[in-house]
């Protein structure tokens, strides 16, 4: 009788060595994906850091070779220069990755819930080199969003290079936008709290998802700190917490900014479709009108700064009493119009930093109207700014926590969170009240509704 051999697969032995080993594997997979957290933070905050840099230098040399021209030299060159950078930007963004267009946080929600590609080979220098390219333009576009895309798009990257399985690919994924997002406000409990408020029906709750979410948001914030100092992002005075007597007038100004919250999100979506009844996503259009947009803002940097750029630098400008009640109103309503100009043309730039300076200016406005309205009030403007820069971005977004904790953390005003958290309240109420939804959802909507008209477009043209 010939005895039957047995392999070594189907040795009792080595399937315990081999079931041994998968368990040693997956026990050390939580850890695995904690420490590759840490290397995407890192890499968040480097990368975000001198994409900020970047767009400093650009914007300086651009500034500097202008320096001391005739006024018909400066709209000349000026046009020429902010149209040349404006041509890079949107060239390569029609040309090799679309979806760097915009700000970028719907395309990581529209990832994170499977509907959208994650081409990081693509995206990241594209929306690196691009992004510079229009934000140094002098165009009213923040570095925030794509921030965050470039974060997700780094935590992608690291998951696919170590062939994570797809459950911990998401978590880095989100990790990395949560790094971006800390890394460009100096704010690490903001990106957290963005990842888990504002994208919470894609992010897939699980506690080492939401480690990692934190381990990233931090290391993000060391290596930004690092490299640019541990001051807050805005440098404001400190205010004094109102009397309680006055606390009501925050409410009436949330529920108006949850007003202009609703009404802006219209805007956004109307203008978008505006654009592209104008472009029709050819790129000769595209570009065209996007060197146009850029070149006219970058004469108006030079003249009018501003009404120009993210809007960052201009806020502690607003607190000082600087500008005249008819000026901050005028101040609003172009940047208002600039805003929806620039980000709904497509250009790889975001909203985020443009909507924190409206809710600055709307704010001040109010504060100097309850302050002549209650001079026994005691009322400081300053405080009002403060409140409105995150009251419209949670009328907005609808992510009234990260709103208030992003401008904590970037002002360094912890004594008004009541305030603020009153002011946030009926702004989201108010906006929740009217019917409106989220901003980055109704883009990502829009975005897939685009992409599958497409597609049936193209599988029509194959047929016929």
């Amino acid at each position: 009788m010939v005895q039957q051999s047995t392999s070594p697969a189907e040795s009792p032995l080595q399937r315990s060595r081999l079931g041994l080993k998968r368990l040693i594997q997956q026990d050390k997979m939580p850890l695995l994906v904690l420490l590759l957290a840490a290397l995407v933070g890192l890499l968040a905050g480097l990368v975000c850091g001198l994409f900020e840099s970047g767009v400093h230098w650009v914007m300086a040399q651009r500034v500097n070779l202008l320096a001391d021209r005739p006024w018909w030299q400066l709209i000349a060159l000026g046009f020429g220069f902010s149209a040349l950078l404006g041509f890079v930007g949107y060239f390569l963004t029609h040309t090799f990755a679309p979806e760097a267009g915009g700000s970028g946080i719907p395309e990581i929600e529209g990832a994170m819930d499977d509907l959208r590609p994650v081409r990081w080979w693509r995206v990241l220098p594209v929306k690196f080199f691009g992004g510079i390219c229009t934000l140094s333009s002098g165009m009213v576009l923040g570095r925030e969003g794509p921030s965050v895309q470039i974060g997700g798009n780094l935590g992608k990257m690291v998951a696919d290079i170590f062939r994570l399985p797809k459950e911990h690919g998401h978590a880095l994924l989100a990790a990395g936008a949560a790094g971006g997002l800390a890394a460009a406000f100096n704010a690490p409990l903001a990106g957290i709290l963005f990842v888990m408020e504002e994208m919470r029906p894609q992010f897939r709750y699980s506690f080492l998802a939401i480690k990692a979410v934190g381990i990233s948001a931090v290391m993000a914030t060391l290596m930004l700190q690092n490299m640019k100092g541990q001051a807050p992002v805005i440098s404001l005075p400190h205010y004094d917490a109102p009397e309680l007597k006055a606390l009501w007038l925050f409410l009436f100004m949330g529920c108006t900014f949850g007003v202009l919250g609703f009404v802006f999100n219209k805007l956004v979506l109307a203008c978008q479709d505006g654009y592209l009844a104008l472009h029709q996503n050819k790129r000769h259009r595209f570009v065209a009108i996007g060197m146009l947009v850029a070149g006219t803002f970058g004469v108006l940097s030079l003249f009018a700064p501003s009404l120009t750029g993210g809007g960052t630098e201009l806020i502690p400008h607003l607190m000082g009493n600087e500008y005249a009640m008819a000026t901050l109103f005028l101040i609003f309503s172009v940047r208002l119009i600039a805003t929806l100009i620039c980000f709904c043309s497509g250009a790889p730039g975001g909203v985020f930093a443009p909507t924190l300076a409206l809710g600055t200016l709307f704010g001040v406005v109010f504060g100097h109207i309850f302050h002549a309205a209650f001079p026994e009030l005691g009322i400081e403007p300053g405080a009002f700014a403060i409140a409105g820069m995150g009251a419209l971005f949670a009328a907005t977004v609808r992510a009234p926590i990260t709103g208030i904790v992003l401008v904590t953390e970037m002002t360094d005003n912890y004594q008004l969170i009541l305030p603020m958290m009153i002011t946030t309240l009926g702004a989201t109420l108010v906006a929740q009240w009217l019917g409106g939804r989220p901003i980055y959802s109704q883009i990502l909507e829009r975005t897939l509704r685009l992409a599958a008209r497409q597609k049936r477009g193209e599988s029509s043209v194959t047929a016929g």
